[in-house]
């Protein structure tokens, strides 16, 4: 890396401002959208990252949508049914907090499925996948990786100020307990599922000045890549005079 701190903080500031502009022409086309994915380990800094990033954008134009365990009526439908339901409409950019992706790492370390029913999912998430991408929704898949010091470093942070500590869960230490297992197993799933029309990213992410920097390079990156445009102006506009 060339840049430091000071310079990426600074470049940061332009990429909003083309973050915000790309993001009015994709509301303004309103025929396609962009879906971000984002994934971590616990305190891998999702929150801090849709924070961040898209802090200036028109929230009119942007969903978020997280995703805990299943309960209730989830319980009663295919994994993805919950994933339906919560994706971005033409114009929208939409943020998954956790996404489908929990349904094959989540719940393979913690023996829920087996090797069968992963390998069925996978395959489910290909076609699904395949057929947003067709339907016209860019999807960015990005993996925020933190090192096992940090998170500690973060639990603790949580533990030791009063106004973060709605945050901790001691179900947090269980997970952590299981790094390798989770790690290797993020690592298997993204391998599996970088597909051309939808790839992975992993983003360094203990520096959080780094991993904003690196997401909203991607998204406007992408965004530029697609280059929405505004609609075009009904015929004679521009010979009226508002009195």
């Amino acid at each position: 890396m060339t840049q430091g701190k000071t310079e990426l903080d600074q470049s940061v500031l332009a990429l909003h401002l083309r973050l915000e502009e790309l993001q009015g022409r994709l509301w303004a086309e309103s025929k396609r959208s962009l879906l971000l994915v984002l994934q971590a380990l616990d305190t891998g800094g999702k929150d801090g990252t849709i924070r961040r990033v898209f802090g200036g954008v028109n929230p009119q134009g942007v969903t978020v949508s997280g995703f805990r365990a299943p309960i209730g009526e989830e319980l009663q439908h295919d994994f993805l049914w919950r994933i339906y339901r919560a994706l971005p409409r033409h114009g929208e950019i939409g943020i998954f907090n956790r996404s489908h992706y929990e349904d094959v790492v989540a719940t393979r370390v913690l023996g829920m499925i087996d090797a069968a029913e992963e390998k069925r999912r996978l395959k489910t998430i290909q076609a699904f996948e395949k057929h947003l991408v067709e339907s016209g929704t860019v999807i960015v898949k990005i993996f925020l990786h933190i090192s096992k010091d940090e998170q500690r470093e973060r639990l603790q942070e949580r533990v030791n100020e009063p106004a973060k500590r709605w945050k901790f869960s001691t179900a947090d230490l269980e997970t952590r307990k299981r790094w390798g297992d989770f790690m290797g197993q993020y690592s298997h799933i993204i391998e599996e599922t970088s597909y051309n029309f939808a790839p992975w990213f992993v983003v360094p992410a203990d520096h959080k000045w780094y991993r904003d920097w690196a997401v909203i390079n991607l998204l406007v990156d992408t965004l530029d890549a697609m280059n929405p445009q505004y609609p075009p102006a009904a015929e004679g506009i521009e010979n009226i005079v508002v009195e």
